[in-house]
């Protein structure tokens, strides 16, 4: 006796599945800046500044912060000074 097993999936079987290997729907995170009406980013703030840059010191993208467009080019900014003047380091010492 065999057992024959259906291969036609439905359209929300599918959309799951999908969904499930996604990851799921995300909430879109919203920009830290733009939420507190921040104009510019200072370099001289550096516990701001050191939320927006990894454990080895990079500089964390836009998908991982959920800055906006524009604050994430001053924020590059505000960092690459702040390593100019001493303030973050450009790699970390191991």
């Amino acid at each position: 006796m065999m057992i024959s097993h259906s291969r036609e999936w439905k359209k929300e079987d599918m959309k799951m599945v999908q969904n499930r290997r996604r990851g799921g729907r995300r909430r879109r995170k919203v920009c830290f800046f733009c939420a507190n009406h921040m104009d510019f980013v200072d370099y001289k703030d550096i516990d701001l500044l050191t939320r927006y840059v990894s454990d080895k010191g990079k500089i964390l993208p836009r998908r991982v912060t959920g800055t906006c467009a524009k604050h994430q080019r001053t924020l590059t900014l505000g960092i690459k000074r702040a390593r100019i003047m001493a303030l973050l380091p450009f790699t970390v010492s191991e």
